[in-house]
């Protein structure tokens, strides 16, 4: 037993703690809650960090009273802003036992356990796909370390091809592609073939003349597909990137951060615009979206993982016995990290449990709320639909309204706790985007917020 106070159980404050995460977990509906001033948290929070600490139960209940309502609740039925997060019970459960248990998985060495359930995951994930059974990877953080970590192995697979490690390279990409890529691009020194889209999709058609007409098409050596892009919920054309891929010999990289997940929706209709997916040499999706995990969680699959492995696996002499084994499966050679969180136990605990009947039904919920709202706005004498939803994002414009009314409406809604919605832009127009993710968010939430613009 420790001397140290820190590491002795305190039955009290583990009591508290519970009693607060029982309270949490059986909220329905979790509260939207709101954003409040700066100097409203700084006050609340001033003076607390001391030599001696202080009490742990009041410290708690300041937590719960101050700092959590001022965090608006990604998992209300009422956030629609963004990409929004509506994690099981199951896996929020998990979660406190994965971190309770001071789990990690960086090799089969340290954590066995945690890395055969978390391959489970992301084998039902590269099925899902349409990937080959021999595909692989690991979970990440998000999307934007996935896309890093994936364009890395592109980079260098694409520079081999062409002779050397400091051949220069491109990787083509749409204009409706996921800021993350261009940031990834730059940071690992690769430059980008912006390619025109068709109405806001990139195509193979597209793809074979952007490099028909470019002086130099040898150096580009991946193209980036977006799989549910960010601001509208489109599908590029995979099945058409796919075979100019394949005749080009480019790296297939799909990022479906945020739209993988609809790969479980019952729709044919859906089914076929994720055509070509099979063919990815990887493929992103983050299960803390659309497949109700907890933060941070994101899944990066390699049709190749040894690629990914020649590239990312860390060399020192004190990892020497991370490499021993021949069946030796370490996460931490499949991205840029090292140390990682067991990230995907607890979508494990919750898929193993609930059955993917519940996930599909979940899905498609989702998929049919974003139609019902179509449909609403369709009908409202002062609204029109931008396009019809792809996936679970709806743009729609309010008639007269310009850039300052629809941030006045979205900060009246907050205030009033009525639902989080912020505009977007769609050709240069501000207008209004509602994602649907959480089953709880009904047709008298949607009805609501379409009122009040009346």
């Amino acid at each position: 037993m420790s001397d140290n106070p820190m590491f002795v159980y305190d039955e009290e404050m583990a009591e508290a703690v519970f009693d607060y995460c029982r309270w949490r977990l059986s909220l329905d509906p979790v509260p939207l809650d709101h954003t409040v001033p700066k100097a409203t948290l700084e006050a609340v929070l001033s003076g607390l960090v001391t030599a001696g600490g202080k009490d742990p139960v009041e410290i708690l209940s300041l937590f719960t009273d101050q700092v959590v309502t001022s965090v608006i609740s990604c998992d209300s039925p009422r956030f629609l802003a963004f990409v929004p997060a509506a994690p099981t019970k199951a896996a929020l459960l998990f979660d406190m036992v994965v971190s309770a248990s001071c789990l990690q998985g960086t090799s089969w060495l340290e954590a066995a356990g945690t890395v055969i359930a978390e391959n489970q995951v992301l084998s039902f994930l590269a099925e899902l796909a349409g990937m080959p059974s021999s595909s692989g990877g690991c979970f990440v953080s998000g999307g934007s370390a996935a896309n890093l970590s994936a364009l890395v192995v592109a980079r260098d697979r694409g520079r081999a091809r062409l002779g050397g490690p400091t051949a220069q390279v491109r990787v083509a990409l749409g204009e409706d592609a996921h800021s993350s890529v261009s940031k990834a691009l730059h940071i690992i020194g690769v430059g980008e073939l912006l390619v025109p889209c068709d109405n806001h999709r990139l195509t193979g058609a597209g793809l074979e003349e952007a490099l028909r007409l470019d002086p130099h098409p040898s150096d580009v050596v991946a193209v980036v597909a977006s799989a549910g892009t960010t601001n509208a919920g489109l599908v590029d054309d995979l099945a058409g990137l796919a075979e100019v891929a394949r005749q080009r010999d480019l790296w297939f990289h799909i990022d479906a951060a945020y739209g993988g997940a609809a790969l479980l929706s019952r729709s044919a209709e859906i089914q076929s615009v994720f055509k070509g997916s099979e063919h990815a040499d990887s493929f992103v999706v983050d299960p803390h979206k659309w497949l109700f995990a907890p933060f941070d969680c994101a899944a990066l699959l390699y049709r190749d993982p040894a690629l990914a492995k020649a590239v990312h696996s860390q060399q020192a002499a004190y990892l020497d016995p991370l490499h021993a084994g021949e069946d030796e499966w370490n996460p931490s050679d499949y991205a840029y990290h090292l140390t990682r969180r067991a990230r995907g136990l607890a979508l494990w605990y919750s898929l193993v449990t609930n059955g993917t009947d519940a996930y599909r039904d979940a899905v498609d919920a989702a998929l049919s709320t974003a139609r019902l709202t179509a449909r609403i706005v369709e009908s409202s004498p002062y609204l029109e639909l931008v396009g019809k939803p792809e996936l679970s994002v709806v743009l729609f414009r309010r008639k007269g309204w310009e850039l300052v009314d629809y941030y006045n409406w979205s900060a009246k809604l907050l205030d009033d706790e009525v639902a989080f919605v912020t505009p977007t832009k769609w050709e240069g127009e501000t207008v209004a985007r509602l994602i649907f993710l959480h089953p709880g968010t009904t047709e008298e939430i949607v009805r609501e917020v379409i009122a009040t613009m009346a």
